[in-house]
């Protein structure tokens, strides 16, 4: 499918699919509700005679490729797109090439902007689930191509499988037509078709005929009970590759004649002043030492060389203008919660005010820290820019984004601009940033018409963090015999969808709904409720990381709900099912309790268990976090995990998903932070941004409902996992710890 760039004749259908064109040597079916057809996104792409007809499935005589648009970031995210194809296409997905597809319009995210609207997940009225639905349109326009918000299950779950099944019928009306028979008496197995005598037609046999006539859009999908792929506990297809090693990701590529580089680069808005270049030019196999925007590039003959000239760099760092002191950015976050400019307040039920002007009220402070993505695959990326083209092969959640910018940088119109995206090794929101790979291009443009290979040490990564945001939440609260009457959440924040969008396209109007998310969408009727998000000045450009806003705000929130509990002498279970008015997220409560043995706040003397819950990306969550107190430290006993994501696609995965979320956040609860001096972190690598020891990992089990609509499970199992450990805290010991990371204040055996 990657062959010369040949353009080939394209008949534009108006139906139910992109861009469709007769071929002479493959054809590609996909799905589509709109009778206006996206432009066909391999035109000019593909082998000499073939022409893809839509999206999301390729056939030629070598056989079939699926196209999986979203990124994988190691969550196997590939391998259940292709699943939802294969299901409805009849074939094993294992036996297909799976490739991310070019960079199109035609792969817009829908999903991801429905989940973003101000509407709480649990509102299914006619005004949501008709904004929801209205989403379609200004995703389809933008056509963004991003991978995020735990959106790639929710936005493929329908159209993969009906690019699927439009495929299947349209191969049995081309045999049929062949074969003189009726499309309904054809069956299909493995990649063929089946005539009624028992004869199998391979699909690729079928190709060819199937482009020259109407595609069969009118398709009915599979009903669950029928599934041979779906919902089965069977063994992802890249597990054996990133079990052994021979996955192949960015950092791995090799091509001929390539040159390596490295970079030191200043905090964002500043600048780098070279003093001595000699020392860095001397270390052998370095070739050039080159300025690019904020920073300084080594080029070299090997990366160990680059970063070896790197080092030797004596450099000046010139700051930008915004303060640069851990303390200074608490100082700010405090000041906006005083001055109290409210930039969001999405809700406010009952009379709070009233509620809290008596005697009685609890009032507490929260603190959360600025924490690094830190993937496990350096972030690298490869690019070759001649005066025609700009190519480049780098992992990225944000393609389109991607090719804008190179465009821009190289001067060259955006379809000059090709894009192999890999697989990454871990993202946490950093595949979101596309700084590394514009400098790789900037530094490619130095050196044309040679492949330039630009790799981060672990230590620049960090420093070049555009980390989880620093934030203070102040909470105030009563709770009566009837449980909690009152609850006022204020949460002081820079707002990461202005910085993250300022740099990647434009920042947008308006509210950041992110600062309040998991927290004022909750599922909990207390009658005087009101939660406000208020935009804190920006002092480190932030960024997303895994689960965004309610990474914070699922500890600020449950961590108080849990200490009005405590005051009022209210069992936890009990108290979140009073007031939870969802019924989906009641049922996951009520299992987490079930599942995790609940014993009640103090079962004995040094032992206790922590519960939270958190609704995020339309997923209910709960989890209960068991601890005990050692000679060495307290140690982490147990660990549920429950959550419904509607229909399990893929259950194997999905569970390890949920558990890892969990493990991912308490293991930074535990230890994780990153603190700034002169604008820079002083964490540098893993060893001072350590999270979960194996030795530390608690027995986990996770559970999966299914009484929901279908959602992702990539970021929910986080937001829970930090108050669950803080309130397991003081179940045990009886002190109440407010501020991340815990450790510092505890000690972990």
């Amino acid at each position: 499918m990657a062959g010369g760039l040949r353009r080939a004749g394209r008949i534009a259908r108006r139906g139910f699919l992109i861009g469709s064109a007769a071929v002479v040597g493959g054809v590609a079916f996909g799905a589509w509700r709109y009778t206006r057809p996206l432009p066909d996104p391999f035109l000019g792409l593909l082998e000499e005679d073939a022409v893809a007809l839509t999206p999301y499935v390729v056939i030629d005589r070598g056989g079939i490729t699926l196209i999986a648009p979203r990124a994988d970031k190691g969550q196997g995210s590939r391998w259940v797109q292709a699943a939802l194809i294969a299901e409805e296409l009849d074939i094993d997905p294992a036996t297909a090439r799976i490739e991310p597809g070019p960079v199109s319009p035609a792969y817009y995210n829908r999903a991801l902007l429905s989940e973003n609207l101000p509407f709480v997940p649990t509102d299914r009225s006619w005004l949501a689930e008709t904004a929801r639905a209205a989403s379609d349109i200004p995703a389809r326009l933008l056509g963004l191509q991003l991978t995020g918000g735990s959106s790639t299950v929710p936005d493929g779950f329908q159209k993969l499988r009906e690019a699927g099944a439009v495929a299947r019928e349209t191969l049995k009306e081309a045999a049929a037509r062949r074969e003189g028979l009726e499309r309904a008496d054809l069956a299909t197995e493995d990649g063929a078709v089946i005539l009624p005598d028992g004869r199998r037609i391979a699909y690729a046999d079928l190709a060819q005929d199937a482009a020259r006539i109407p595609p069969v859009t009118q398709v009915v999908l599979r009903d669950p009970a029928q599934w041979r792929i779906l919902g089965t506990r069977r063994r992802r297809g890249d597990i054996v590759a990133k079990s052994t090693g021979t996955q192949v990701y960015g950092i791995d590529l090799r091509l001929p004649d390539m040159l390596y580089a490295t970079t030191r680069s200043a905090p964002l808005g500043g600048e780098v002043r070279v003093l001595d270049a000699s020392a860095a030019e001397a270390v052998p196999g370095v070739r050039q030492v080159l300025p690019i925007g904020g920073g300084v590039a080594v080029v070299a003959d090997s990366t160990w060389a680059a970063f070896r000239g790197a080092e030797a760099l004596r450099v000046e760092m010139l700051p930008p203008d915004r303060p640069g002191e851990q303390a200074e950015i608490w100082e700010s976050l405090a000041a906006t919660l005083e001055a109290g400019r409210i930039d969001s307040r999405n809700r406010d039920d009952g009379d709070v005010g009233a509620a809290l002007d008596g005697p009685g009220a609890i009032a507490a402070e929260y603190r959360v820290p600025f924490l690094a993505h830190a993937p496990l695959e350096p972030l690298n990326a490869t690019v070759r820019v001649t005066a025609e083209a700009c190519e480049i092969w780098a992992g990225t959640q944000v393609p389109d984004f991607l090719v804008a910018r190179a465009a821009a940088l190289t001067g060259l119109p955006p379809e000059a601009v090709r894009l192999h995206n890999q697989m990454i090794g871990g993202s946490f929101g950093r595949r979101l940033e596309i700084d590394f790979i514009l400098q790789a291009v900037e530094i490619a443009r130095a050196v044309p018409g040679r492949p330039v290979k630009l790799t981060l040490s672990r230590e620049e990564d960090f420093a070049q963090s555009r980390p989880r945001p620093a934030q203070i939440a102040r909470a105030r609260g009563l709770v009566g015999p009837g449980g909690i009457e009152a609850l006022d959440l204020a949460i002081a924040s820079p707002s990461v969808m202005a910085s993250w969008f300022g740099r990647v396209w434009r920042s947008p109007p308006g509210a950041d709904i992110s600062i309040v998310a998991g927290a004022w969408d909750q599922p909990f009727a207390i009658p005087a409720f009101r939660v406000s998000g208020l935009r804190a000045p920006e002092t480190v450009p932030v960024s997303s990381w895994r689960s965004v806003g309610a990474s914070s705000n699922g500890f600020f929130l449950g961590s108080f709900m849990d200490e009005l509990f405590a005051a009022g002498g209210i069992d936890p279970f009990e108290g979140l099912l009073q007031l939870c008015t969802h019924e989906q997220s009641r049922a996951v409560i009520e299992e987490a309790r079930r599942l995790s043995g609940w014993t009640g706040r103090n079962p004995r003397a040094g032992r206790g268990q922590g519960v939270a819950f958190c609704l995020s990306f339309g997923v209910p969550c709960a989890q209960v976090v068991e601890i005990e107190e050692t000679e060495r430290g307290l140690r982490l006993v147990r660990a549920v995990a429950v959550a419904d994501i509607g229909p399990v696609l893929d259950p194997v995965n999905a569970e390890a998903q949920l558990w890892g979320g969990m493990l991912f956040g308490l293991g930074h609860a535990m230890n994780c932070q990153l603190t700034y001096a002169a604008h820079r972190p002083e964490q540098q690598n893993f060893f001072d941004h350590d999270a979960m020891r194996l030795p530390q990992c608690p027995e986990v089990e996770v559970r999966l409902l299914e009484n929901g609509p279908i959602r992702g499970i990539g970021e929910p199992g986080v937001p829970p996992a930090a108050a669950a450990l803080g309130n397991a805290i003081f179940a045990a010991t009886g002190q109440r710890l407010r501020t991340l990371p815990f450790a510092g204040q505890i000690r972990f055996a």
